[in-house]
């Protein structure tokens, strides 16, 4: 069931059962018409290629949903920049150039999710990247009753993805943002890594593509569109 943002501009509404009018605080929906699910805690799995502009639509579903942007490569560095137990623990399979263990990350992403109460959601982005790690996010999210609302896919063709980060490796100066065969070998990790995942989230009905491609604010009414109709 979706609800109705609440209210701040007062007016008048005429009332046809009353003689007077009956005075409502009344904000209209953002987007639209659309009706955002601000009263049901929204878990969000944010997928899209490099390029894609998951980055700017992070922002938007933060500030628009009150939700929490928990980026796993964000939460790595933020843990081994201040030397935590989680940090080095990573760092020490990292120095062994072994995988850390996705409960590690799971241990990371849970002090994040205790340490924002106030979140109205998550946007999980960065994890998970295989099924073994979605079915751990499945049962991380049970522990605190919680469940993984929505993923959605930032969906793009490969060749406008390729311009804009061509362009962008311009003014920022990333290496990788400036070499096309890495951008492709980039793409193609993405395609593997991903594939399975989505049809995870499609046996749960709970995939979503969205179209990348447009305008920044075209983008945001799409994937506002996807959250007004969760049930």
């Amino acid at each position: 069931m979706i609800y109705w943002q609440k209210y701040n501009i007062n007016r008048d509404w005429p009332c046809p059962t009353r003689k007077t009018p009956v005075k409502i605080v009344y904000l209209p929906p953002v987007n639209r018409g659309l009706k955002p699910n601000l009263h049901l805690m929204i878990q969000l799995v944010l997928f899209g290629k490099p390029g894609a502009g998951k980055g700017t639509q992070a922002e938007f579903l933060k500030e628009t949903y009150g939700l929490k942007h928990l980026s796993t490569g964000d939460l790595f560095r933020h843990h081994i920049k201040n030397g935590t137990s989680l940090g080095l623990l990573a760092q020490s399979y990292m120095d062994q150039g072994a995988l850390v263990p996705d409960q590690v990350t799971i241990d990371m992403l849970e002090e994040a999710v205790d340490q924002t109460p106030e979140a109205k959601g998550f946007i999980f982005d960065g994890f998970p990247r295989t099924t073994a790690q979605a079915e751990a996010l499945d049962a991380f999210l049970a522990s605190k009753n919680m469940k993984v609302s929505a993923t959605i896919a930032l969906e793009a063709h490969d060749e406008e993805l390729l311009v804009r980060l061509l362009e962008r490796g311009k003014i920022s100066g990333r290496p990788d943002d400036q070499d096309e065969t890495k951008i492709r070998t980039r793409f193609d990790e993405y395609n593997q890594k991903t594939a399975p995942l989505r049809n995870y989230y499609q046996a749960q009905n709970k995939f979503y593509s969205v179209d990348g491609i447009g305008a920044i604010e075209e983008v945001k009414q799409r994937i506002a569109e996807v959250i007004a109709n969760l049930g």
